[in-house]
Parts: structure tokens; C-alpha cells; sequence
């Protein structure tokens, strides 16, 4: 049986483009079937797995895992009767991160600050992946032995995330009713007013001291701050840092009073040099 939230949102997805002759809903569900793989899934997903992740219908999803297969996108496993990504996602994947030029220029800033703040701490920078932020640069202490175990690549919760939180704070105002609308398709009745008001205090916070303080919203023993990054030369889409790691090195008092101006400063610094 498919999940009725994510079914939902599916068909949010395609009404909006309902009219739309240039929508392609054929090809939108096949980079659905795509976005479904985590890289957790080692040993693969079977196409009962793929319709419950994405909404689809299962004869839908047959097709479409069958069209990628022949175009080398799935590698299928007759033992297990599952799917895996095929080398043409990876290849997919470097052309869009060498295409983001400001990974460049943004790596040498993250990693001092990563040194700056020592053993345990991740600087993080992130953009949108529909309903989740995806890694797109990482920098940990050089000399580190412990960090949270997230890396290029990584996808984290949109709504949830101290990260994506403050990626919808930067938004204009078109996106940012788009955003919220999705994120209540699909969250509890009786857990949106609660997720609505900490998604609504962390824009407050970014614009009344600029950065973000997330004190175990994402996992109960992670503590982070975040800021929205837009490049002033319009050279790389709308992103956000993260400073985060276990709450033990990093407690309230260093983040709010330390840590989290130092990600405004390093954000500022990056602004303005990039491009």
C-alpha cells in the first residue's frame, strides 16, 4: 500500500503543472524513481519499495524502473529481485557539483573554520533537493577523530534540519508559501503548529542575529547553527551553511556566543570573494 502523505505530495507536484504543456509528468516520475535511492539502501530497492517511497502506482513504477534499466540508470539483481543506481547517476552527479563553482571557492573558508573549532565539529554547506538539503561541501577538523557521519552527497530533512530551516528562511516570499504548503501535505495534523512555529522562530532568529540555533531539533544529542547563503554575484543557486556536531562539544553557550557569529562571518567573507 502506498503512504498516503507522500502520495499526496506526488500529486501536489503534478497539479501544480496541471495546464502546463511543457510538463513532462512522464520524465518527473522517473527522476522520482532516481531521488528514491538513499545510500543506505545497500542492498538495493525492490520496485514495492520504490512505489512506496515515491506515491506511485506499481505498474507505473515497473515501467519506469524497467526504462531505466535498459538506459543503464538501475542495474537489476535477479538474486535479490532489487535495484540498484548505475554508474550514469554518478556521472550525473560530478557534472552538477563541477558546475558549482563556489564549492571552490568556499572549501579553504569551511576548513579553517572546521580547525577553528576543533575535534567533533562539521562545517557544512547545502542545497535544496525538493523536500531535502543534499551536501554539497564538507569540511571537518584536520586532526579530528569524531564528526557526525554525513558527507557530499548526504540528504537531510528540508523542515526538520537546522540546515534546511534556515535555507527556507532565506527564500523570497513566492518560495517560502510553496515550501510551507508542501511540508504540510505532509506532516500530522497534529504535529504541524508545533513544526510551523519552529520553522517560522528560526527566520526570526537569522533576522534578528543572523544565524540559526538548533539545540537538538534535528537528533536530540546534535546541536547546530546555520545561516542562508546567497552569492552576490549570482554565481550559484540559494544554499545554507551548517556548523554542527554532538551536543557535548558543542553546547548552547559556545554556539550561540562563539560559534554561530563566526559562521555569519565566514558566510560574509564568502559573499563577498565569490563570483
Amino acid at each position: 500500500m502506498r503512504k498516503r502523505t507522500t502520495d499526496h505530495a506526488e500529486d501536489l507536484i503534478e497539479n501544480e503543472h496541471t495546464g502546463d504543456r511543457q510538463f513532462v509528468t512522464a520524465l518527473h516520475r522517473g527522476l522520482e524513481i532516481l531521488r528514491a535511492f538513499q545510500p543506505t539502501d545497500n542492498s538495493g530497492l525492490g520496485n514495492r519499495e520504490l512505489a512506496e517511497r515515491t506515491g506511485l502506482p506499481n505498474s507505473t513504477v515497473s515501467r519506469l524502473t524497467y526504462t531505466l534499466l535498459k538506459l543503464g540508470y538501475l542495474v537489476y539483481h535477479e538474486e535479490t529481485g532489487r535495484y540498484r543506481m548505475g554508474v550514469p547517476v554518478l556521472g550525473l552527479g560530478y557534472a552538477c557539483l563541477g558546475g558549482l563553482r563556489i564549492r571552490e571557492t568556499v572549501q579553504p573558508h569551511m576548513q579553517r573554520l572546521a580547525d577553528e573549532c576543533g575535534d567533533g565539529v562539521m562545517v557544512a554547506l547545502g542545497g535544496r533537493d525538493d523536500m531535502k538539503m543534499t551536501y554539497i561541501a564538507v569540511a571537518r577538523a584536520s586532526a579530528g577523530m569524531i564528526s557526525l557521519q554525513l558527507n557530499v552527497g548526504s540528504r537531510i530533512s528540508l523542515a526538520r534540519s537546522a540546515m534546511g530551516r534556515a535555507y527556507i528562511a532565506g527564500t523570497d516570499d513566492a518560495e517560502r508559501a510553496q515550501i510551507m504548503q508542501r511540508i504540510q501535505e505532509r506532516t500530522p495534523t497534529d504535529e504541524w503548529a508545533q513544526l510551523e512555529d519552529q520553522i517560522l522562530d528560526a527566520s526570526e532568529q537569522i533576522r534578528t542575529r543572523g544565524f540559526y540555533l538548533s539545540i537538538g531539533m534535528w537528533q536530540q544529542d546534535v546541536n547546530a547553527v546555520s545561516v542562508p547563503y546567497r552569492s552576490m554575484h549570482g554565481d550559484a543557486p540559494m544554499l545554507a551553511f551548517n556548523l554542527g556536531g554532538p551536543a557535548y562539544i558543542l553546547p548552547r553557550d559556545r554556539l550561540e556566543n562563539e560559534l554561530g557569529p563566526k559562521l555569519v562571518q565566514m558566510r560574509n567573507t564568502v559573499a563577498r570573494t565569490s563570483g
